[in-house]
């Protein structure tokens, strides 16, 4: 499985302004069935999720699932 060697946010974006994982916030780490998504603490001291692995099923429980609607899975045009 390739590692990402940064942050990336293709195809899952998380949008930070909504993210709340400063407040505890896990579940789309939780309901990710491949354990692709993260959570960094970024320079700031915030923290936020990322995809670790590029390695996306886009089956989206990780946006269905989030409270805040932070989490957005681009689907590519195949699969619309």
């Amino acid at each position: 499985m390739p590692l990402a060697q940064t942050a990336t946010t293709v195809p899952v974006v998380v949008d930070n302004a909504l993210c709340i994982t400063n407040k505890g916030c896990t579940v789309c780490v939780d309901v990710c069935p491949l354990d692709v998504l993260r959570i960094v603490e970024t320079d700031d001291g915030t923290k936020t999720a990322y995809m670790k692995y590029d390695e996306c099923w886009y089956c989206m429980p990780c946006e269905a699932n989030c409270p805040t609607n932070a989490v957005i899975v681009n689907l590519t045009y195949l699969l619309k």
